[in-house]
């Protein structure tokens, strides 16, 4: 399942940035344009994560923040204009798990995005599942029905990424950033050589095929039509 974020945020242009960001990088995005609407959201939609501003109209982000912190321990990603030592100690004391300064970059915001997810996923230590195949990301075990086989680092990791977004289509870009950190470039194959890797032994015992090639764009994992 998609990873679901909110974002609690009243300037219309800051806002129009983060969703087309975070829906690009396949998250599925709530909005709220004040406190009280966004904790209401947040209540009805239990998100994976909030970006919250700290200026908002009616209930401010810190009191926002703290009522999500009495209700569940959801990553808070908090967003202010300000930027002096005493609004930061006062956001993290208030529950915020990090900080950024507007403006800011979206591209170390969406790192940081992810950084807080892995955080909370790990801490979850949860067994995914996708038709017959299922990921344990505590044993790291992996299995197609009851037939268990290994996986190395890598191929973990690129599975686990599969398995966090079915049916959605990964691009190369995508792939190799959330896999590798960064982008080989078009002309490395070391990508097909892994994913060659993993139907290998996704199949191994005749199953049908999970991982499809999507020409020209990348790949995704899906059930055989």
């Amino acid at each position: 399942m998609n990873e679901r974020i909110l974002i609690i945020e009243d300037d219309p242009s800051i806002l129009k940035v983060l969703q087309r960001g975070l829906t690009y990088e396949g998250y599925q995005v709530d909005t709220a344009t004040d406190g009280r609407t966004g904790l209401a959201l947040a209540r009805e939609r239990s998100p994976d994560l909030v970006i919250l501003d700290l200026m908002l109209p009616g209930m401010d982000g810190m009191e926002v923040c703290h009522h999500l912190r009495t209700g569940g321990n959801v990553p808070i990603l908090m967003l202010t204009a300000k930027d002096t030592v005493q609004d930061r100690v006062q956001g993290l004391d208030a529950g915020a798990d990090d900080y950024m300064v507007k403006p800011f970059n979206l591209d170390e915001l969406l790192a940081r995005v992810r950084a807080l997810l892995r955080r909370t996923q790990s801490e979850r230590v949860p067994v995914l599942e996708f038709a017959d195949l299922t990921l344990d990301t505590g044993t790291r075990q992996a299995k197609r029905g009851e037939r268990v086989f290994s996986l190395t680092a890598k191929e973990f990791d690129l599975l686990e990424l599969f398995m966090r977004h079915p049916r959605q289509v990964l691009t190369r870009e995508m792939i190799f950033d959330r896999v590798w950190g960064y982008d080989f470039g078009g002309e490395s194959n070391v990508l097909e050589v892994y994913i060659r890797y993993l139907r290998q032994k996704l199949e191994a015992g005749g199953e049908p095929r999970l991982i499809h090639t999507v020409r020209g764009v990348g790949y995704v994992l899906r059930e055989e039509p």
